[in-house]
């Protein structure tokens, strides 16, 4: 299959037009005409993903964190990312990002986190266009304590140790939840003013966390995890078409002490 064939699927869902200003999701390394067989889906292209794409002699490296955000000066192979760009190209393969044009759709990466924890009719919490946007807001089907719920939402993302923490809201029991994946910290005065007993997100720093305490709960993840399903929603648009695999290396670099 070509390769502006698969990035069309994509962007069928995801288009261009949907990420933010600052950003730079679409295809950072390749040729758009050349012959793609297998994909390897990652969250982060490191030199450990562009290594194993190369072991399994895939063309091309679909992510969701783009590996280019500012243009380089020179790519000498002095620092990881130019690695990743030299073996990208020595290897003939394509590296393609989707970030926030998948975070934008509704049923992209905070949608796909409220559908795993069971969240029903759910919509966008902070549009930019008409059913466009960053993160989601619905109901959870019952009631429970926040407890329960950073229960949950640990054993659905298989969180363990320490990773996650929490700060109560000024209800005993939530059920309308607001949703971001990635860094959501700016948008929980959003999700405060739709009326949500709880958010979930990930990165808030501890005066982000306190000013939302007894305002609303929140629940603050690792970055990758809240991002991971990514990979299953890239998995489902595109192995009708060419063989996908999900990357082994693409992990989060942060770990807990236990």
């Amino acid at each position: 299959m070509i390769l502006q064939d698969i990035i069309n699927i994509i962007e069928s869902v995801a288009p261009l037009s949907y990420q933010e200003d600052w950003d730079n999701s679409g295809l950072q390394v390749g040729d758009r005409n050349a012959e793609v067989n297998a994909a390897l889906l990652t969250v982060d292209v490191t030199e450990s993903v562009v290594d194993e794409a190369i072991a399994l002699g895939c063309d091309l490296i679909v992510s969701h964190h783009p590996l280019l955000f500012r243009g380089l000066k020179q790519i000498t192979g002095s620092t990881p990312q130019e690695r990743c760009v030299l073996k990208a190209i020595q290897h003939h393969i394509a590296i393609y990002s989707a970030h926030t044009s998948m975070d934008s759709w509704l049923h992209g990466v905070s949608g796909r986190m409220a559908e795993k924890l069971g969240v029903k009719e759910y919509r966008i919490l902070s549009e930019s266009q008409d059913n466009v946007g960053l993160g989601v807001i619905g109901m959870l089907p019952e009631p429970m304590c926040t407890q329960a719920l950073v229960a949950h939402i640990a054993k659905v993302f298989g969180i363990e140790g320490a990773g996650l923490r929490y700060v109560e809201g000024k209800h005993n029991q939530v059920q309308k939840i607001a949703i971001c994946g990635g860094a959501g910290a700016d948008l929980v005065n959003e999700a405060i003013a739709q009326g949500a007993d709880v958010y979930v997100s990930a990165d808030f720093k501890y005066h982000e966390m306190q000013a939302a305490f007894g305002q609303i709960a929140v629940v603050d993840m690792d970055h990758w995890v809240s991002e991971h399903f990514t990979r299953e929603i890239f998995e489902q648009l595109l192995s009708p078409y060419v063989h996908t695999q999900v990357a082994k290396k693409d992990k989060s670099p942060i770990q807990y002490w236990r």
